[in-house]
């Protein structure tokens, strides 16, 4: 069955590691995991994996926070 994710990527780990705080600090759930294939051949770097419904809140707190951001909530579908 294929999961259906939200995929925040960043240009550089400080930028993603930022980000996870941010979103622990506002209580929106987030794993950090490697850039997918589907988004990046390298697959280097890190991706906030967000739920669909926090993404806008997500998105906007790191706009807020003037946090570096790639691809915005890219929907990539996993096994």
């Amino acid at each position: 069955m294929l999961e259906t994710i939200r995929i925040i990527t960043f240009p550089s780990v400080w930028h993603a590691f930022r980000a996870e705080k941010i979103f622990k600090a506002a209580g929106i759930g987030c794993t950090m995991i490697p850039v997918p294939r589907e988004l990046s051949s390298s697959c280097q770097g890190l991706a906030a994996k967000i739920a669909a419904d926090a993404l806008e809140q997500a998105l906007a707190l790191l706009d807020e926070q003037q946090v570096q951001m790639e691809k915005r909530g890219v929907t990539v579908n996993k096994l």
